[in-house]
């Protein structure tokens, strides 16, 4: 075993399931901070500090603790939803929205007072110009009325700026607890989701409410004053103008009412937009996460390119509702711009109508008050926009708890000093409340201690009767009653991301002796001997680096370490090789759990023998029950099974029979057998698996760009349309549009001589001018982003979907998903908005620094204070890029942590781990909060100081301006320069704050570029060598000094392999768990590419043609059965190839024809996701299906039969002799019977051939590993 020091010293990903804590455990500084730290953000200035010395990591950042952590804002939430409803299924979305409000009433409700102030002490500077204005013609009201005026601005300015500094905070503040509760409510509902529930939103889509819609409901704290803080805003703007315009201003108030009236369509339609584009999105994603977890049989079958086009025809959906959505945002874009000149025409139109007087100061305190009110103007349609987005996700999340939960109260709890385990009377049950009863008449009671067998054919109902136990189906009628703790195995192993140990001990503590135990019991000791890391390896997503009797092994050793009073089995062996399978079943049911209660279900008649009690099921209810010997002498049902079993044997060749293969009077109970197997055996059960020695983790660190986002990705983003040459149009019809506002605001400040009628309609020409370059600049922005967000979207898909499976098998499908969920979703909505916003902010910024310099040319001392600005946010980003990247990370862990709970449910249930996983989900969330919090801050800590610098600026370009003498600088001059002034901080911050933004976001362009320098697999085609149409016409697989692994630091699986596989014959490959039969059969579809010698089929080179002329051409049954969410059609003939005949024909073949003839919708029946609704017997004669549709020459068997009973088995392997018969056939199979009768049998031994001969021949040689594989097989079903 591995040190454990080399294992910590590793830099080498944490995973999911490790418990990481962090520098700053149970403390942070803004805990700690006083009051001037708090109002200058200085207690995040180390972390900054920190951030220019080194690439900050996790540990760095500092935890949440209180009501920021996840854990203590969901406790709040989770608290007032009780309060507001009984039961969580039956919350709205108003009860759901009041529950967020009051949860962060505190913080509200002190955004709200800051709000308040900035507000007011943002109309000061606009009150005081027209005194300002006067006072620089000479009229003195006060003495010293100059230093008044200019310290009030000053203030004022001071104010707004601490006001609206702490006032984001607390709003990210609030966002950040809004989004964490959400994200744990989400979490904890898809733990308590009936299976019916479970069908109506897919994974990724249930990803995509915590990974989208809760964010979008945080980020709205932004804008829940704005009801009541607009119409303050309208009032103050309006008795300003009252001030200064007289009654003119009742004209600017209708004039702003009808602007924010006109953005209401657009909000509406805004509203309706998203709600389609989010739904298309999950559809894009529901398909995309299924197409990830099945990507090996894709390739296996040659698919991958036709589920590509499936996205891109989803994606092209989303981009019509994408391109109508980002249509709508430049119409609004638009009213937006228009809103103010219209105000401003209204305002100064009925002045001339009025005969008002149009006086310089009061022109332009006029204009700097529309300027101010162009806030809630514009604001009040944003709120009602993103109000309308809020709702939308609020309608999503509120319909998704909504949802049918489990029936907590299904089982009734025996007392502890109770005989009876499990009772079951008059049970009736079914998977949905409207259905019809799965199980029926459903009654028998277990004894504490017992073993209970159930058996039965494909169908019949044996994994809902151990579902109904454990609580999963809907009781219908009857009671269920169980006595103690549970644990539970079922027929597909689930694998949590973490290392072997932390699977096995499952949350409880290490007691090392159990564990030793158990590893034995497993015969798990031998392969974590081979491992470099031993126990502490790393498993891949879904035990992606372990072969499929590795994965059942630790899920066994899981239950067996877990110590429960109840032990379920859902056919665990099934994915065991016999003589493994028989190990374990006699080390770990016989022995190890001889005092539990078993129940499990097997499709080996071997395993039923020493049962106390063996169930007999068809078509749902119990048809017999008893002992092995009573329900034999009884006949019917269970005869044909054991029948079955010992028909496998017979006839197939006179050898087996004389080696001890006998009638069903000699299947006796196991545990009565004399003797044991023989020592060197039982040291061979624990030969390797494929994974063998590795010096490295198959599941790395992910990759993680340090420093500044590159001068190359901003490079890219920007010319990946048509190069680049629509950029410099934008800026420029933007700048364009500046300099005529501009002109028209000079023209209106210094043209008041000018007759009044001219003076507007030049005013509006002028205008409208800059709204038209602005509309134009809109749309521009719109379409490249469109266009950019499109190509990236199809060259990041392309890459992945061409990648090698080494690359999935060592990338966690969350990385990905991140990529194509959040980064995508930024990429196509904020990144382009962003980039429009900055080059507004930027051009503006010069512009208003123009007009000052013409009013006061000592505004170049703004000069020095950009390189101060710059200094400050090369300072703060040096953190904050850390921060975002950070983020990214640790949101691909909370969603693969998100997704493998959802997969694993079942488990985690049964295993009543449920608080344990909440609380590690809690963790997760509080991991990505951490680094999002802080950035959050790192902006107001930045903005903040920008602020102070502009204020400065504006307050030494005021004192100069009253410092001079009279009659130097033109009053309007200067009253324009003040103006504009006024904005210069906000100006300034916006581009500072834009610009941190955009370069946060640019790292999602980052991440997708990362995606599109992914190694791809060799061609699909090769026009050179393409093979004939007919090839292969005999299907003669000839293998010459075949050596292959992994990867360049692992050693070598298969070790010089020579073999031929001859055409039209049928071939088995056997060899112990390990042998390398899996690698081998990897290697004929080239998913792994051999490091030495060929493969030829019919004398071609596999590696001279394409991949899809190579793998379109071979059949395989995996032996994992994989269904698609679609239909049976498709399921069946994805590629759209064949007549509905064909396809019905295909059905009664594999014996499923009945069952689909007696679904309402026929071949069109659903499929949900993964095929669940389907047992995985059944998903397995799919897959034989699919072959027989195919008719390939060459055909590979994986194992195909081990989800189905013997019978069923026997039928299979007698509809592939038949219809196969001049085909090759390549089996591997853990059940001896099945290459029985195969024309050759390939023996296989730590990645060397031991034995290739007849099987007559093998078995002639009492010696050979084939005959003792076969013995053991005998063995395991005879006494």
């Amino acid at each position: 075993m591995v040190d454990k020091k080399k294992v910590e010293d590793s830099a080498l990903q944490e995973p999911l399931l490790n418990d990481r804590t962090s520098c700053y455990e149970n403390s942070s500084p803004l805990s700690n901070a006083n009051c001037f730290s708090v109002f200058t953000f200085s207690w995040l200035s180390p972390l900054l500090a920190l951030g220019n010395e080194k690439t900050i990591n996790l540990d760095d950042v500092p935890e949440l603790v209180g009501d920021d952590s996840a854990k203590g804002t969901y406790t709040v939430l989770r608290n007032k939803l009780d309060l507001y409803c009984s039961n969580l299924g039956e919350v709205s979305s108003f009860v759901l929205a009041k529950a967020l409000l009051f949860s962060a009433w505190r913080e509200i409700l002190l955004t709200g007072l800051l709000t308040i102030v900035c507000t007011f002490a943002s109309y000061v500077g606009p009150y005081l110009i027209d005194s300002f204005i006067q006072y620089l013609n000479g009229r003195r009201e006060f003495k010293n009325e100059g230093h008044f005026l200019v310290s009030a601005f000053i203030l004022s300015k001071i104010i707004e700026c601490l006001a609206e500094r702490q006032k984001t905070f607390r709003f990210n503040r609030v966002s950040v607890r809004v989004t964490a509760a959400l994200s744990g409510l989400i979490y904890r509902k898809g733990q308590t989701l009936s299976i019916q529930s479970r069908q109506v939103h897919s994974s990724g889509e249930i990803a995509n409410f915590m990974n989208i819609d809760a964010g979008r409901i945080g980020s709205f704290s932004t804008f829940v004053h704005d009801w009541w803080k607009v119409p303050i805003q309208i009032v103050l703007g309006v008795l300003i103008l009252y001030k200064n315009v007289g009654l003119a201003s009742v004209a600017a108030f209708i004039a702003a009412v009808l602007v924010m009236l006109a953005n209401v369509p657009a909000a509406k339609q805004q509203e309706t937009l998203l709600m389609k584009l989010m739904e298309s999105k999950d559809g894009r994603m529901a398909t995309t996460s299924e197409i990830l977890r099945n990507m090996k049989i894709l390739k296996l079958q040659g698919w991958e390119m036709k589920f590509l086009s499936k996205i891109v025809e989803l994606r092209k959906t989303e981009e019509g509702w994408l391109k109508r959505f980002q249509l709508v945002i430049a119409i609004v874009t638009l009213i937006i711009n228009a809103g103010p000149i219209f105000v401003s025409v209204a305002t100064f139109g009925a002045c001339v109508i009025m005969r008002i007087p149009l006086q310089s100061g009061r022109v332009l305190s006029a204009i700097a008050t529309i300027r101010v009110l162009q806030d809630p103007i514009l604001g009040l349609p944003q709120t009602i926009s993103v109000a309308a987005q809020t709702m939308v996700s609020l309608d999503r999340i509120t319909s998704y708890l909504r949802l049918n939960d489990l029936q907590m109260d299904m089982i009734e709890k025996l007392p502890s000093t109770s005989k009876v385990a499990v009772e079951i009377n008059n049970g009736c049950f079914s998977w949905d409340s409207s259905s019809t009863p799965t199980l029926s008449d459903v009654n028998f009671q277990v004894f504490h201690g017992m073993r209970v067998g159930v058996c039965g054919t494909v169908g019949s109902g044996k994994s809902s009767l151990l579902s109904c136990i454990l609580g999963e189906m809907y009781k219908v009628s009857g009671t269920i009653k169980l006595r103690g703790r549970k644990a539970y195995v079922g027929q597909s192993p689930w694998i949590q991301s973490g290392n072997i140990e932390e699977n096995i001990l499952f949350g409880k503590e290490m007691d090392r002796e159990r564990y030793e135990r158990v590893l034995e019991a497993c015969s798990l000791k031998k392969d974590l001997e081979v491992l470099s890391f031993g126990d502490q390896t790393v498993i891949g997503e879904r035990g992606i680096n372990l072969s499929g009797g590795q994965k059942q092994r630790i899920q066994i050793a899981r239950a067996l370490y877990e110590d429960a009073d109840i032990y379920i089995f859902d056919d665990p062996f099934s994915a065991l090789d016999a003589h493994t399978g028989m190990h374990l079943y006699k080390e770990c049911l016989l022995g190890f759990l001889s005092s539990k209660t078993v129940i499990y279900v097997t499709n080996q008649v071997e395993f039923l023998p020493s049962a106390d009690l063996i169930l007999v099921l068809k078509d749902g209810m119990i048809i017999q029950s008893g002992k092995y010997d009573q329900i034999l002498a009884a006949g019917t049902d269970f005869m044909e099974l054991v029948g079955a079993h010992n028909q496998a044997f017979s006839g197939q060749m006179d050898s087996t029979t004389e080696r001890g293969v006998v009638g069903a009077e000699n299947v006796r109970s196991i545990d009565q057998e004399n003797g044991a197997l023989e020592e060197n055996e039982k040291q061979n059960i624990d030969d390797t698996d494929e994974t063998l020695e590795i010096s490295a983790q198959l599941v790395q660190e992910e990759e993680r760009e340090k420093g500044r986002v590159g001068y190359k990705v901003y490079w890219k983003y920007l010319t990946t349309l048509y190069g680049g040459a629509l950029v410099p149009l934008i800026l420029l019809v933007q700048i364009i549009a500046v300099f005529l506002q501009i002109r028209s605001h000079y023209w209106l400040a210094l043209e008041t001589s000018n007759d009044a009628k001219t003076l507007i309609l030049i005013y509006v020409a002028l205008a409208c001018g800059s709204c038209i370059c602005v509309f134009v600049r809109a749309i521009l922005v719109l379409t490249v982003g469109y266009k950019t967000a499109t190509l990236l979207f199809q060259n990041m898909h392309s890459c992945v979907f061409r990648a090698p499976m080494s690359f999935f098998d060592a990338t966690p499908s969350g990385r990905i998903i991140s990529r194509v969920a959040g980064d995508q979703n930024y990429v196509d909505m904020s990144i382009p908005f962003l980039f429009g916003t900055f080059f507004v902010a930027s051009i503006q910024l010069l512009g208003v620094i123009g007009v000052m310099a013409r009013g006061t040319w000592q505004i170049l001392i703004y000069f020095p204070v950009v390189v101060i600005c710059i200094w400050y946010q090369q300072f703060c980003m040096g953190a904050g890029r850390e921060l975002v990247r950070l983020a990214a990370l640790t949101n691909a862990s909370l969603i693969q942590h998100f997704t493998e709970s959802l997969s694993g449910s079942l488990n985690i249930r049964s295993f009543d781990q449920e608080a344990r996983f909440m609380d590690t989900n809690l963790k997760l969330i509080n991991t990505y909060s951490r680094p999002e919090f802080h950035y959050s801050v790192a902006l107001e800590w930045l903005g903040l100081r920008l602020d102070i610098l502009a204020s400065i600026t504006f307050a030494l370009c005021l004192i100069f301006l009253i410092s001079m003498p009279s009659g130097l600088i033109s009053p309007g001059v200067a009253g324009l320069a003040v103006t504009y002034g006024l904005s210069l901080n906000d100006l300034q911050a916006r581009v500072v704050e834009y610009f941190g933004h955009l370069e946060g976001l640019m790292i999602s362009v980052e991440r997708i570029l990362q995606y599109t320098r992914i190694p791809s697999e060799p061609p699909l085609v090769i026009e050179a060598h393409r093979p004939d149409h007919n090839w292969p016409s005999h299907g003669d697989v000839a293998i010459h000094n075949l050596q292959v692994r992994y990867a360049s630091y692992m050693p070598l699986i298969l070790q010089g392999l020579t073999c031929t596989f001859p055409g039209g014959k049928k071939s088995g490959i056997v060899g112990r768990t390990g042998s390398g039969k899996s690698t081998l059969i990897q290697t004929l579809f080239r998913l792994v590419e051999p490091t030495a010698g060929q493969i030829l089929i019919d004398g071609t080179d596999i590696s001279l043609i394409g991949l899809h002329d190579l793998r379109q051409k071979l059949s395989i049954i995996p032996q994992d059965p994989t269904m698609f969410e679609g239909t049976v059609r498709s399921n069946l003939d994805p590629l759209e190839e064949y007549k509905d005949e064909e396809i019905w024909e295909a059905l009664d073949k594999c014996q499923l024809g009945d069952e689909v003839r007696k679904k309402e919708w026929k071949l069109d029946s659903l499929v949900t996701e993964n095929g669940e609704n389907w047992s995985m017997g059944q998903r397995q004669l799919v897959c034989l299906g699919r072959v027989l549709l195919k008719r390939s020459k060459i055909l590979v068997l994986d194992e195909a039969t081990s989800s189905v009973d013997t019978a069923t088995d026997n039928l299979i392997q007698i509809r592939l002799r038949k219809h196969f018969s001049e085909s090759t056939v390549i089996t591997i199979a853990h059940r001896i019977t099945s290459v029985l009768d195969s024309d050759m049998v390939l023996v296989l031994d730590s990645g060397l051939i031991v034995e290739h001969d007849t099987p007559k021949m093998l078995l002639k040689n009492k010696s050979s590993l084939f005959s003792k594989l076969v013995d053991e097989h005998v063995r395991a079903s005879r006494n």
